[in-house]
């Protein structure tokens, strides 16, 4: 934080379920804080971002965020603002953005920032909401892209701050990684190859494109593994549930672990021969960047997101979304040129530490809270 007085910031997410936005603010927040910021968050009781949160236990408060209407959280969240002075209020997700906006117009020497993580779409209401937001970031150009075209914020209000994970501790994991000694923790076989899909359970992620690609690889190589591992935030578990019945129809029992999340997913990165985003949408995907952090061979469907990241043919393998068949041979090709595979992760990982550190995404936000409350005091009417 050389240079920099300490911000008071509050980040505020009513996530119920862990994906790559909400390792993104865990990150972050853990970041701010290790620089010297009293950061604070807002969360749902019971949230998955609870147990990933190093801050103090006084830092962290819950409020019921149901919706964009919560009238009770709205006025909860100004009340917090107002008793710690906070001058940064950071929305994550959508539903959370009009609570947001209101507890800053309760409190005017606070300042709103939006993060968009997500392509679809906003509500047309979001344009009043937004009204008086002091920066929009995107994660990814795509996402930019889609904000701009939507018009419901001015263009110079939109800040493109890329994706970044926390390379030193994923190197550290794979330092200490024992293969041997993982397979036999999670009871996976010693040999064979091992291919897997990381993200949250939904149609979105591809999962079933992934299985039926793994039941065309199996006719070639019997011995491979697979895992898909993520929740789903639904309480029925359908469509968990529906990919178990998949797995079951395709004759993949017994090759197919569901593992839910893990405490260490560097770990699984690690043991992946090959990593697979079979996702049919893509705002950035952390997934895929966090794979080629741990020196493992990509193969990701060609969407906007993964366009950002890769570079095909050098630092991973692009195929048509949906594209089944290109999906199992290019995981085949990788399985069996392990050269192929050594040279796609080296140039991958050289990729990450370039352009994707944790540490260029704090630097970059961190540069945003300062220069909106720079902004802020240059346009303060003078007394």
């Amino acid at each position: 934080m050389s240079g920099q007085h300490s911000l008071k910031i509050l980040q505020i997410s009513s996530a119920q379920a862990f994906g790559g936005g909400e390792r993104h603010l865990a990150d972050l927040a853990n970041s701010l804080a290790a620089r010297g910021h009293e950061v604070h968050a807002v969360l749902r009781p019971n949230s998955p971002l609870g147990g990933e949160l190093k801050l103090p236990q006084e830092n962290v408060s819950t409020l019921p965020l149901r919706n964009a209407l919560d009238a009770r959280s709205a006025s909860g969240l100004a009340k917090l603002v107002r008793l710690h002075q906070i001058e940064i209020v950071h929305a994550h997700m959508a539903r959370d953005y009009p609570l947001a906006a209101y507890a800053v117009r309760r409190n005017p020497g606070a300042r709103l920032i939006v993060t968009r993580h997500v392509l679809f779409p906003l509500n047309r209401l979001h344009q009043v909401t937004l009204a008086h937001v002091s920066r929009v970031i995107a994660v990814s150009h795509a996402v930019a892209r889609a904000l701009r075209a939507q018009g419901l914020v001015a263009p110079e209000k939109i800040t493109v701050i890329q994706n970044g994970v926390d390379v030193r501790k994923i190197d550290d994991a794979r330092r200490r990684f024992d293969r041997s000694e993982f397979c036999r923790r999670w009871d996976l076989p010693a040999n064979g190859a091992l291919v897997g899909s990381i993200g949250t359970l939904t149609l979105l992620k591809g999962h079933e494109d992934f299985l039926q690609a793994a039941a065309k690889v199996r006719e070639s190589h019997p011995s491979a593994f697979f895992i898909i591992s993520g929740t789903e935030s639904a309480a029925t578990q359908e469509y968990r549930r529906r990919l178990e019945q998949l797995i079951q129809q395709l004759g993949l029992n017994g090759r197919v672990r569901l593992i839910g999340r893990m405490d260490d997913i560097s770990e699984l990165y690690c043991a992946l021969d090959v990593f697979v985003s079979a996702s049919h949408s893509e705002s950035f995907g952390l997934a895929i960047v966090e794979a080629m952090a741990a020196g493992t061979a990509v193969v990701a469907t060609d969407t906007a997101g993964a366009q950002e990241i890769m570079e095909e043919g050098s630092s991973g393998v692009l195929i048509p979304i949906g594209a089944i068949s290109g999906m199992a041979e290019a995981i085949r090709r990788l399985l069996v040129d392990g050269q192929r595979r050594e040279e796609l992760a080296d140039n991958a990982r050289r990729l990450v530490h370039e352009r994707f550190s944790l540490e260029r995404m704090v630097d970059e936000t961190e540069a945003v809270y300062t220069q909106v409350l720079s902004e802020a005091v240059r346009l303060a009417p003078s007394r």
